[in-house]
C-alpha cells in the first residue's frame, strides 16, 4: 500500500486529520492533496471495472460462488480476467463466498451381495433420454432428526427425475425414487435397458432394489466404493442442492425439510 493511500484511509475509516498523517509520516500536505486529485492510471481504471463486475456477479450469484466460480462466470461473459485478479477483486471490499458444509457419507457396503460392474467409467455422457440415469441418497439434518433424500437423475437432459424422501435410509426409499423416474418418463416400456449408476452401498444391493430394478429392464451399474469421482454427477447435484439450497435453512423437523426439497424439485 502506498503512503498516500495509508493516509487517504486513515481519513476515511477512521477520521484521522490530514495534516496530522503527514506530519507523522514526513511527507507535505501538497503533495497529498496532488495525488489524490490526480487522474485515475489505465490499469486502475481497468481494476474498478472488474471489481464491479465481480461484486455484481456475487450478488447475482447470492453469495455462493468464490473465486473459481466467479472466474467462470465472467469468462463466459466476455472478461479477459484471471482467477487471482477475481480473488483480488473480492478481498479489496470483503467479499467471502458461503461454506458448504460437508455431508456424511451413508455408502454401507454388504460384503454379502453381487456387486454389478461399473457401465459408465466416468463417462457421465449420454446420446439420448433414458439411456443412463444416476442417483444417490444423501442425509438432511433437522432438529428433530434426519430425513433422507433418493435421487435420479438423466444424464442427458440433466433432469430430477426422481426425489423421494424417507426417515430411513433404506431400500423402500431407493425403490420409491426409482418409481418416480419410471412414473415420470412414462412407464417400463419408454425406460427399458436404462443403465442406473449409482455407489455400491447396501441400499443398491438390497434385494428388494435389485429385484425392481431387473423387473423394470434397468441394468444396474457401480462405481468403487470410497470414490465420490465414479458417481461425480450425481454428488454434483447434491453438493449444489446442499450449497443453493439446504445450508440457507434451519430445519424445525423432518417435515419442514420434505416440503423445502420437494418445492425445489
Amino acid at each position: 500500500m502506498s503512503v498516500a493511500r495509508f493516509i487517504a484511509d486513515q481519513r476515511t475509516l477512521y477520521r484521522v486529520p490530514v495534516a496530522f498523517c503527514c506530519a507523522l509520516l514526513g511527507v507535505s500536505v501538497s503533495w497529498f492533496y496532488k495525488w489524490a486529485s490526480r487522474q485515475p492510471t489505465k490499469t486502475a481504471r481497468r481494476r474498478a471495472k472488474v471489481d464491479a463486475a465481480v461484486a455484481t456477479e456475487f450478488t447475482a450469484r447470492r453469495g455462493l460462488h468464490g473465486s473459481p466460480g466467479l472466474f467462470v462466470d465472467l469468462r463466459e461473459q466476455g472478461w479477459t480476467v484471471s482467477e487471482r485478479t477475481v480473488a483480488d477483486s473480492m478481498r479489496r471490499p470483503g467479499l467471502v463466498a458461503r461454506k458448504m458444509k460437508r455431508r456424511n457419507g451413508l455408502t454401507r457396503q454388504d460384503k454379502t451381495k453381487a456387486k454389478f460392474p461399473d457401465l459408465l467409467r466416468r463417462d457421465f455422457t449420454a446420446s439420448a433420454v433414458n439411456t443412463r440415469w444416476v442417483g444417490d441418497i444423501t442425509e438432511i439434518p433437522t432438529a428433530a432428526g434426519k430425513l433422507y433424500l433418493a435421487t435420479v437423475i438423466d444424464l442427458y437432459s440433466r433432469r430430477l427425475l426422481g426425489a423421494a424422501t424417507s426417515r430411513h435410509p433404506d431400500a423402500d426409499l431407493a425403490c420409491a425414487a426409482i418409481e418416480m423416474a419410471i412414473a415420470a418418463r412414462g412407464g417400463l416400456d419408454a425406460i427399458h435397458g436404462v443403465i442406473f449408476h449409482t455407489d455400491r452401498g447396501s441400499t443398491y444391493t438390497a434385494d428388494a432394489f435389485t429385484r425392481l430394478c431387473r423387473d423394470s429392464g434397468i441394468r444396474q451399474s457401480m462405481g468403487r466404493v470410497g470414490s465420490c469421482f465414479d458417481n461425480a454427477a450425481a454428488e454434483a447435484f447434491l453438493s449444489t442442492l446442499e450449497w443453493e439450497v439446504l445450508s440457507r435453512h434451519e430445519f424445525t423437523d423432518p417435515d419442514h425439510a420434505q416440503r423445502v426439497v420437494v418445492n425445489v424439485g
